[in-house]
């Protein structure tokens, strides 16, 4: 534990706050995303409203050297995907838009799927299959439970669905940094593992392919894709371990009937 950060009832209020201005950044887009938009133009849009309207900084710029804001991760990409000016959504693609910020020194992390138009039936069975196994992994959160039980939840959950999990990329604790202690694996066996304690932050961001959990990064150096081409599909939320459970810091609006607990209902926004 002593590498990992366990946050303050003040930096708590910080990252809730960061939190917060994250899923407006989302709900900005949920009116941008559609077939025909650049995803170039996706992550303009959203640099300019978390820099102008929210007064907070896009994170993972210059992040590593990451000169983006966000990522942008469409079909077979997993993750990392580089916006494109060239590359524009057409009905039928399934998106990942993955976005940090930093507020008051603090920052928060999540992803939201977009499935454009008129998808596939299979596609959107992955979509589902990888939001509902984010939520099981939330729902072992609280004092006492082990990182093993998150993996083990989210893993189960994606193979029972007939859908791989991706092993080489994993969540992580967060706070001042983006990446702090502990990592956080979507795959794993119940009751093993660092011991979660009260106070502790970090994100849950399964990776669920459609075909084998096989990865590969392009000539770009960054998108990360499928070896066999099949598609790929990604949630992610900030989580506050609290003294009788969790509390999603990056909960969207069209989550909150779910009341922080995930009702299992997939918001992921045709358009």
């Amino acid at each position: 534990m002593n590498n990992i950060r366990v946050k303050t009832a003040l930096e708590q209020t910080l990252m809730r706050d960061a939190g917060r201005l994250l899923s407006r950044v989302f709900a900005m887009l949920d009116s941008v995303i559609s077939p025909g938009i650049s995803t170039m133009e996706i992550n303009d849009r959203a640099e300019a409203f978390i820099v102008g309207q929210l007064r907070a900084r896009p994170a993972s710029k210059g992040q590593y050297n990451y000169p983006y804001a966000l990522n942008t991760s469409v079909n077979d990409a997993v993750c990392h995907g580089l916006p494109q000016r060239s590359l524009r959504l057409r009905n039928g693609d399934i998106v990942n838009v993955d976005i940090t910020l930093e507020k008051s020194g603090y920052i928060a992390d999540a992803s939201k799927m977009y499935m454009v138009g008129r998808v596939t039936s299979r596609a959107k069975k992955l979509v589902h299959c990888c939001y509902h196994a984010l939520w099981a992994g939330i729902h072992v959160v609280k004092p006492g439970a082990t990182l093993g039980d998150i993996g083990h939840a989210i893993q189960n959950h994606a193979e029972r669905g007939g859908f791989s999990v991706v092993r080489e990329y994993c969540g992580h604790g967060i706070g001042r940094e983006m990446h702090e202690a502990p990592q956080i694996l979507h795959y794993g066996r119940a009751g093993t593992g660092l011991v979660l304690r009260e106070g502790m932050t970090f994100t849950i961001e399964p990776m669920i392919n459609q075909g084998n959990r096989k990865t590969k990064v392009k000539k770009d150096g960054w998108t990360v894709v499928t070896r066999d081409g099949k598609l790929s599909a990604q949630w992610e939320h900030t989580l506050l371990v609290t003294d009788r459970g969790y509390e999603v810091l990056t909960l969207r609006e069209e989550e909150k009937s779910n009341d922080n607990t995930g009702s299992q209902r997939t918001p992921a926004r045709a358009v």
